[in-house]
């Protein structure tokens, strides 16, 4: 029977701070605990698969018979977002951080910029994705100037009106930054942000939001497991994470009920290889949105499909859950969150039960695909495959 492996980041949702949390301003950061305070929360699939089993959860209920194993990651790379944070689940760590600008980009790359796209800029300081339209989204309507903003993480994103700049042309002026921004000034991501609306007092983001990364340095387990032949199927933000790079099919998602939608249409397929799921609301429109009970809803949500995914499953299928960075919605900070991330392994041939502890790079998930496929794979990380298969 063909093997199948699902991989799911539920992005953003850290279990509390890493060793080095202080170091990057986030001590006493806690993602999951944040959230399960909320009447909005309730996830018993999670519970049962071992979620508050995992060492140095502080919330929640342990199962007393979890059907999954459990551990605790902790990231090796040096950063919090989300790019590096994918890179390690997919086995490339990275000692050292993509540039952050907490005084915005300089003059000169703001220049070439405008002069390249033919427009203005405006902004060009760390913001809020929603204030900032807020505060430059109607002098943008007027001057056609591109907003430009970034974040406490390595992004350079770009707001436009689809009315004023036609969701397609942002895209290219995305290009245009990406070609721009390689080597020193080497920003993770790229960050199409459109919006609608006719005032400060309406504008929103729209869900055409695109993602333009830098290529991984080395291959990732992608671009093994294409190499030996075997499916690579990206959810929702994957195929934008790793530059299209080892990722053969995608399906770009506008939520994360869309996303859970399609994977639970992918679980009734036939195919051999990876299923890699990013839900990314948890992150966007709930943790830099410091939105407590919508993050503990969306939890909840995502917990009523997982539900409806695990009797989906085959026998010689491997489920993994796990997250890439934190972003703690109860703390002042509208960024990510330095935090450990939870690992749930479950499937017909994965032993029950089984406390991995503390495991130290979230590129063990990597290693662990490499492992259950049998392909041989130059990646970071341990397989945890011997400690958990039946």
């Amino acid at each position: 029977m063909a093997k199948r492996a699902f991989l799911i980041v539920l992005d953003s949702f850290g279990i509390g701070g890493a060793p080095d949390a202080a170091a990057f301003g986030d001590e006493g950061s806690d993602t999951l605990a944040a959230i399960a305070k909320s009447e909005k929360f309730s996830t018993p699939e999670l519970a049962k698969l071992g979620m508050f089993n995992i060492e140095g959860v502080t919330c929640g209920t342990p199962a007393e018979a979890p059907t999954g194993s459990f551990a605790r990651l902790v990231e090796q790379s040096a950063g919090k977002d989300t790019t590096i944070g994918h890179w390690e689940i997919a086995g490339v760590e990275s000692p050292r951080a993509l540039p952050t600008y907490p005084n915005g980009f300089p003059e000169e790359v703001i220049a070439e910029f405008s002069r390249r796209t033919g427009r203005g800029v405006l902004c060009n300081k760390p913001y809020s994705g929603t204030d900032v339209l807020r505060d430059y989204g109607e002098q943008h309507m007027k001057t056609g100037d591109l907003i430009v903003y970034t974040s406490a993480d390595s992004v350079f994103q770009i707001a436009a009106h689809e009315e004023i700049v036609p969701v397609e042309k942002l895209y290219e002026y995305c290009e245009i930054a990406r070609e721009m921004l390689q080597g020193e000034h080497g920003v993770g991501r790229i960050i199409a942000r459109p919006f609608v609306g006719t005032g400060a007092a309406d504008f929103k983001r729209t869900s055409r939001r695109h993602d333009y990364s830098l290529v991984p340095p080395k291959k990732t387990v992608l671009d093994f497991l294409q190499d030996a032949g075997l499916a690579t199927i990206g959810v929702g933000k994957i195929y934008d994470i790793f530059a299209g790079q080892g990722v053969a099919e995608t399906t770009r998602t506008t939520s994360n009920h869309n996303g859970m939608e399609v994977t639970l249409d992918i679980a009734k397929r036939d195919f051999e290889g990876l299923c890699f799921v990013n839900l990314v609301d948890f992150d966007m429109v709930y943790g830099h949105r410091n939105d407590v009970d919508g993050y503990a809803a969306a939890a909840t949500e995502f917990d009523g499909q997982l539900a409806e995914l695990l009797p989906l499953m085959r026998e010689d299928d491997l489920l993994m859950i796990t997250a890439d960075h934190g972003c703690d919605p109860s703390t002042p900070s509208t960024d990510h969150s330095r935090e450990c991330v939870p690992l749930l392994i479950y499937g017909d041939k994965i032993r029950a039960g089984v406390n991995l502890g503390v495991r130290q790079s979230y590129a063990s998930i990597a290693a662990t695909l490499a492992d259950w496929f049998g392909i041989s794979a130059e990646i970071a990380g341990r397989s945890l495959l011997p400690e958990v298969l039946k």
